[in-house]
This record gives structure tokens, sequence and C-alpha cells, in this order.
């Protein structure tokens, strides 16, 4: 019964560990609202382009996934820690859907955010809502 007990409570350790951890890229506090009609946003017009934004902690690429779903993220690579690369995150320039990181030699999935090589972490995400017309609020 103690031993029982025992893995229990090691195992809780463990999971809540795990769930603390941090991730690399600052979460800063912004609500910004874009409006696809404008020309410096009208490539989101389209499904499967994207267009850059200003905000989070080195600049948001936004990307439209489907006819009625965006998808944000910081441009920051989780691979570098932030303070040491000055570039943020491209598309490359033979597959737009992948994000590289010049510095780390990291590589990102556009299309979801999750690492593709050499990272633990996935791109921080941000909360993105279409009206169904023409404006995206994109926040955190």
């Amino acid at each position: 019964m103690k031993i029982r007990f025992f893995l229990f409570a090691a195992l809780l350790f463990v999971i809540s560990c795990n769930k603390n951890r941090n991730h690399p890229v600052p979460s800063i506090p912004f609500d910004i609202s874009i409006n696809i009609s404008l020309p410096s946003y009208a490539d989101l017009q389209g499904v499967g382009s994207w267009t850059y934004v200003s905000g989070g902690a080195k600049g948001i690429i936004v990307y439209r996934k489907s006819y009625d779903q965006f998808v944000a993220f910081d441009r920051q690579s989780p691979a570098d820690g932030g303070a040491d690369c000055a570039t943020p995150l491209t598309p490359d320039s033979t597959n737009f859907l992948q994000l590289n990181d010049i510095c780390s030699g990291a590589r990102f999935s556009l299309y979801d955010g999750s690492p593709m090589s050499g990272s633990d972490y996935g791109l921080r995400q941000y909360q993105v809502v279409w009206d169904g017309n023409f404006m995206v609020r994109i926040y955190n």
C-alpha cells in the first residue's frame, strides 16, 4: 500500500513538473484587428497565403489555412531563446509552409506551428477570430 502511494505521488510530481515548463517565447499581451481588404493584408484573401503583422515578441505571421480558418504564430523561434538571434522566422524560399530559423537551423510548420527539426517546442500560437467578412482579430 505504501509503495503504491509513493509511486502515485512520484507520478503526480513528474506530471506537474512537465506542466510548469515555460515556453521559451515570452507571452506578450496584445489585441489587434486587421482588415484583409486593405492592400497590406490583401494576400490573406486567398487560401494558402500568409502575411506579417506587428505584435508579439518578434512579429507575427498569419496564415490562412482554409476559407474560414486562420492561424497566427510568433516569429520568434523557441529554439534560439530569443536573445541572440535578431532575425525572426521566415518562410522557406522553396516551401512557404516551412518557417526557418537561420540562427539555430530549426524548422517549423507554418500549418500548425509544430517543430520539424531543431526544437523541442512548437511556435507560440495566438488566438485568431475571423468575422466572416474582412476583419481578422489576433490576440493572446
